[in-house]
């Protein structure tokens, strides 16, 4: 009876740490790929919302006035004046609701 002699592996048992071994050298270059692009989309959308942030704030504050022009607006027609009535029920045709603020 033949047996390996001693030092040496079969080949079947030798052949599976390359294999191994590229299977983990691959996934770790996909996971740093992987690491870097999320780094560089963080970096990206970081500095998109810095650009959008005066647009965002400018229309904070137009709807501000926008609301405070609708609640004067509403605070009128509840006083009794015409034109601001006009406006309140035409806007209400539309579906928005004009009321004024509460203070």
């Amino acid at each position: 009876m033949m047996t390996a002699p001693e030092g040496r592996h079969s080949p079947a048992i030798a052949g599976w740490w390359l294999p191994v071994a590229l299977l983990l050298v691959s996934f770790f270059v996909l996971m740093a790929f992987e690491t870097a692009h999320a780094i560089y989309d963080r970096g990206a959308l970081s500095d998109q919302r810095r650009s959008q942030e005066p647009t965002v704030q400018e229309a904070i504050k137009v709807r501000q006035q926008l609301e405070t022009l609708a609640a004067k607006t509403a605070q009128l027609a509840a006083d009794g004046d015409e034109g601001a009535k006009g406006v309140v029920d035409q806007m209400k045709r539309q579906g928005v609701t004009l009321s004024p603020r509460k203070e």
